[in-house]
């Protein structure tokens, strides 16, 4: 997971709950899971203030790759996914689009 992945994930889901600014009246809240280990990560700005959009910055250490000379969290493990939270529960992309749609019903119901 990357900057460049998270801009193709944005693309793909355009227009759809799927993106941050699509979902976020509907109380969804950007968020990253971590599939090897089950934990939930609020995406964060590097200061640790919470992010209204997804950014690898304030992840832990825990599952940063590389870092740029600076600082900067570029790379982190293959097993982090982008997604949101609602009510305690994390959505990935799809799931949060399909949520959002009028037709959610319609849409696969596991979250976790």
């Amino acid at each position: 997971m990357n900057q460049t992945i998270l801009a193709q994930e944005n693309a793909a889901f355009k227009g759809s709950g799927g993106v941050s600014a699509n979902n976020r009246s509907l109380g969804f809240r950007p968020a990253f899971r971590n599939n090897e280990t089950g934990l939930i990560y609020a995406s964060r700005f590097a200061d640790g203030r919470l992010a209204p959009i997804h950014l690898i910055d304030g992840l832990p250490d825990e599952v940063v790759i590389a870092r740029s000379a600076s600082g900067r969290v570029i790379l982190v493990k293959p097993s982090v996914q982008a997604g949101f939270t609602l009510d305690g529960d994390f959505y990935d992309r799809e799931q949060a689009a399909c949520k959002s749609r009028q037709d959610a019903a319609r849409c696969r119901t596991s979250v976790s």
